[in-house]
């Protein structure tokens, strides 16, 4: 009688069990597809903005296109049907979302070439700064952020935070500047050491072009990592200091637990949803790269070609750049979102 009643309850447990992972499950799916069907209209939101936004841009796309060489009216109505600037609003818009939605962005007024193609050309040098600026300021900012929080008020904790807040509130543009300034040109009894600009000094092959674009990228990427690393230091610093007045974490000490199992196993995963939504949004920066920071250093990446194509204006391309650019961020936003169930289950419930 005993084990037949001891069967029936584990028997019981088990149903309750899969009853509940099953509600788990459904309610994921149900989280995924809201964050689904959220992106997809963002991005749809992204194509109708970036197809008026740039219309307001001052200047004749045509007119900047002759570079200011004498051309009759009849040759800048030749270049309007040509690209297509003399149909009314709503046909250019509606044959602008049919073209992108199949993938095809367009073709640049002044490169006469696909957008396509000039962004996978110059998508490789933006995720190379950008990508290795990124991972090092994101893995300085968790670092310094949970040191700081966990010896808070120390003169560790006052030093890290001032100089990430006196960072954060410097312009990169600016900090490029002095960067070039002081480590390119030189300032007094500090040589030159590092090139003004560029990407690759053209004369190296094998190992030494390898060495050469590394020199090349220390001064941009010691620029976005001084920026960048400020925010993600100050989130997690926040965010640690909200957990550490856990009764959980009392708990846990009072079980003998070390104060360093304590930060790592029990404070800092709780702590790291807000952190994860910047990691992943900086991470939506790298396709978009840094457009002042890769015009002051001269890098030739899609900042530089979003540059460019703005002193035109390049219809084509700018609405192109400005939808991967977003479409990037909305990706990561999205992944962000997908993560969290897997940190704090009681996300997507």
């Amino acid at each position: 009688m005993t084990t037949t009643s001891t069967t029936g309850t584990a028997a019981v447990a088990r149903a309750s069990e899969a009853r509940a992972t099953s509600g788990s499950a459904r309610a994921y799916l149900r989280y995924v597809a809201g964050k689904l069907g959220g992106a997809t209209i963002s991005l749809l939101a992204v194509l109708v903005t970036s197809f008026f936004l740039f219309r307001i841009i001052p200047g004749d796309p045509v007119k900047a296109m002759t570079h200011g060489m004498p051309t009759s009216a009849e040759q800048l109505d030749t270049l309007r049907r040509q690209f297509g600037l003399d149909q009314p609003m709503w046909q250019q818009f509606t044959d602008y979302c049919a073209k992108a939605l199949t993938g095809d962005l367009g073709t640049s007024y002044q490169f006469r070439a696909p957008v396509g193609e000039l962004i996978a050309q110059k998508l490789p040098a933006t995720l190379l700064l950008t990508g290795v600026a990124v991972v090092i300021y994101s893995a300085l900012g968790l670092w310094l952020g949970t040191r700081s929080a966990w010896r808070h008020g120390s003169r560790g904790d006052r030093l890290n935070t001032g100089v990430a807040l006196t960072l954060w509130s410097v312009p990169s543009f600016w900090l490029g500047l002095l960067l070039i300034i002081t480590f390119s040109v030189g300032v007094g009894p500090i040589p030159g050491l590092f090139p003004t600009g560029g990407m690759e000094s053209g004369d190296a092959t094998g190992f030494a072009y390898f060495l050469d674009v590394a020199h090349h990228m220390v001064l941009p990427v010691l620029t976005l990592v001084a920026v960048g690393y400020a925010q993600t230091l100050l989130v997690m610093r926040s965010s640690l200091l909200d957990e550490m007045g856990g009764d959980y974490l009392t708990t846990a000490r009072a079980k003998g637990l070390r104060d360093d199992s304590v930060r790592r196993r029990h404070a800092v995963p709780n702590a790291l949803l807000p952190t994860v939504t910047i990691v992943f949004i900086n991470l939506g920066h790298v396709a978009a790269g840094s457009i002042l920071v890769e015009t002051v250093f001269s890098w030739p990446g899609l900042g530089g070609l979003f540059y460019q194509a703005l002193s035109v204006p390049d219809l084509p391309l700018v609405q192109g750049l400005f939808v991967v650019f977003a479409g990037a961020m909305i990706l990561m936003n999205l992944l962000a979102d997908l993560l969290y169930p897997l940190l704090d289950p009681r996300v997507g419930r």
